[in-house]
């Protein structure tokens, strides 16, 4: 595993931001962990998250594109702080993209976007925070394409939980069935998992949990 990655696992325990326990998801689903994205408020914990994908973005899409897009809300911040780290770590010149969550009538920004215009031909990179559902890409990716004609290279999100979707897929892979573009996480909870066990960090109780629920909902394609 990347040291990067490793690097990343650690920052979010240390940030409190990925959580292991009692947790019911929003799908109803009672799991052992939870991530809360929300969770990075300082300007560290934003800068090096910004550093983290960016790192993992150059890795998994290179260089060559023009915008990165994070959806109104947590994609804002994601969006800026990555955009930074992608300037100080590489020397990229990237414009961010936001879409609002309600168009404004009014100003020089007026619009559905904050950020940069998008443009015919721009390469698109998005970024989002844990597995994506498609319902939030059903909303979004209209938005991009119908701005412009460009190209989405990829999505990237920091977690990919690797759980069944609507089928036996991941949601990240359905995503990238339907909308024909790639998508990547930083690190997949398998990962997580064998990291922390390789330092002993993982208790026989909370090991057995998280079996129990992938042997569930673990996706199987």
């Amino acid at each position: 595993m990347e040291q990067y990655k490793q690097e990343f696992i650690d920052f979010m325990l240390e940030s409190k931001v990925l959580k292991f326990g009692d947790f019911t998801l929003k799908s109803g689903r009672k799991s052992p962990f939870f991530m809360n994205a929300g969770g990075y408020v300082t300007g560290y914990q934003l800068k090096k998250l910004g550093e983290y994908y960016a790192k993992a973005i150059v890795e998994t899409y290179g260089k060559d594109f023009d915008v990165l897009f994070g959806p109104a809300y947590k994609g804002i911040p994601l969006a800026v702080a990555t955009t930074i780290a992608l300037d100080e770590l590489y020397g990229m010149e990237v414009r961010y993209c936001s879409d609002r969550k309600e168009e404004k009538d009014h100003g020089a920004d007026k619009g559905s976007f904050l950020g940069t215009k998008l443009q015919d031909g721009d390469r698109v990179v998005m970024i989002e925070d844990v597995t994506t559902s498609g319902k939030s890409m059903e909303e979004t990716v209209p938005k991009v394409r119908g701005a412009a004609n460009v190209e989405i290279v990829g999505l990237m999100v920091s977690l990919n939980r690797n759980e069944k979707g609507k089928g036996n897929k991941t949601a990240l892979k359905e995503v990238s069935e339907l909308y024909g573009f790639p998508t990547a996480a930083i690190v997949s909870m398998p990962e997580v998992v064998e990291y922390l066990e390789s330092k002993n960090a993982l208790d026989a109780d909370l090991k057995n949990r998280i079996d129990a629920y992938y042997a569930e909902y673990g996706a199987t394609e």
